[in-house]
């Protein structure tokens, strides 16, 4: 058993970086509203303004595109609903692994919705996005596709390149959420055939309760919440400040904190470990372009639900999948997607590493896996 918390759920959310750490509290020390024109609301306007210089430089975006939003799901939302609106949009095209942000957003803006399939790898069938564009066209309506850049469950990394030659050349707009590759990733949004980009802080070491859409074009338009004014006329409500400016904190210090190559690298060494101990074991998206650091697997009669319960008790944090379900354990709407059947589904797991990770780490979530493994084969074994 472990003898101490190791956390490796850090796709969920990754842990608060002292950097930021430092910019929050600072910040919560000013008093002010930063649209006050006196010098207390030009100290705080002027810490929102680093920032948004900051996460600018790290999404090479131009600062006037950052808008700053309560969350990445807000920031979505405001993409897709408040995109139909400023875009006149006649549809919208998802993928079926989008996160459950995407999906409602998308449903609730009451515009007519399809869902691209994805491969037994879990990449968007870009074929499939392809024809639904040239039907658009054909009949002269505007779409909106809206799609993520890597999935946060699998890893998996989308052909959005192949989605921005297809949507580049037309009046169709291409939002993209990017919350599981920023920071983690090159990012370059002023030059790429992007309309609209949602991107997140608690992601990448900062605070919950605050995240970003950059948005080219129509940029006053492309609104949810019109307010009072702030953020340009492009979302209203005063602006948290201290938030604001541990997110920019944040967008500096993480690619510094967190190795690509070292996080990936553990990742190797998990698979490696988990096939040793279980040659059934399937890795979910293992023969395309995944970020390393995940692993999303199931060894096939090991319900994820008892496999955490067991990792749990030993201080080992993981899960089976999004964190966006209230909590709940249940079969992964990605996984069906790819076409996974629903008993390895059950079984799902979900390992994500971040900046916080060690090889001690990863070993010793293999070491306590075998026991929960032991201990299942030895149940099966009773009950034949």
């Amino acid at each position: 058993m472990s003898h101490r918390a190791i956390y490796l759920d850090h796709n969920a959310s990754t842990p608060l970086l002292p950097e930021a750490r430092d910019a929050l509290v600072d910040a919560l020390c000013l008093t002010g509203n930063p649209s006050s024109v006196h010098a207390h609301g030009r100290a705080l306007r002027n810490l929102i303004e680093r920032a948004r210089d900051q996460v600018a430089r790290r999404a090479g975006a131009e600062r006037g595109q950052v808008v700053f939003t309560g969350s990445a799901t807000e920031a979505i939302t405001q993409a897709i609903v408040g995109g139909v609106r400023a875009f006149d949009i006649d549809g919208i095209i998802v993928s079926k692994g989008e996160h459950v942000s995407v999906l409602r957003a998308a449903e609730s803006t009451g515009r007519r919705l399809a869902q691209a399939n994805l491969d037994a790898d879990g990449r968007i069938d870009v074929e499939q996005v392809a024809e639904w564009l040239r039907q658009g066209e054909a009949i002269g309506q505007r779409l909106l596709v809206a799609v993520h850049s890597v999935n946060g469950e699998t890893g998996v990394v989308q052909p959005i390149e192949a989605l921005e030659r297809l949507v580049g050349p037309t009046p169709h707009v291409l939002f993209v959420d990017a919350v599981q590759s920023f920071g983690r990733a090159p990012v370059d949004f002023a030059s790429r055939a992007i309309d609209m980009m949602a991107v997140s802080a608690h992601k990448i070491g900062g605070p919950a309760g605050v995240g970003a859409l950059l948005v080219k074009g129509h940029a006053d338009s492309v609104r949810l919440v019109p307010g009072g004014g702030q953020e340009q006329g492009r979302r209203g409500g005063t602006e948290s400040a201290a938030l604001i400016a541990a997110f920019g904190a944040a967008t500096e210090a993480f690619p510094d904190r967190f190795d690509r190559s070292a996080a990936s690298a553990l990742g190797h060494s998990i698979e490696s470990g988990l096939a040793a101990l279980s040659p059934d074991a399937v890795i979910f998206g293992a023969g395309v372009d995944r970020i390393g650091h995940v692993v999303n697997f199931a060894v096939p009669g090991l319900k994820s639900s008892v496999a955490m319960m067991g990792l749990d008790l030993a201080g080992i944090s993981v899960s089976s999948g999004s964190a966006c379900a209230s909590g709940k354990v249940g079969v992964s709407h990605v996984l069906v997607a790819m076409g996974v059947e629903r008993c390895l589904a059950e079984c799902a797991l979900r390992v994500s590493l971040g900046w916080t990770s060690t090889q001690e780490d990863a070993t010793a979530f293999l070491a306590e896996f075998e026991h929960v493994l032991s201990r299942h084969r030895s149940r099966q074994g009773q009950a034949a």
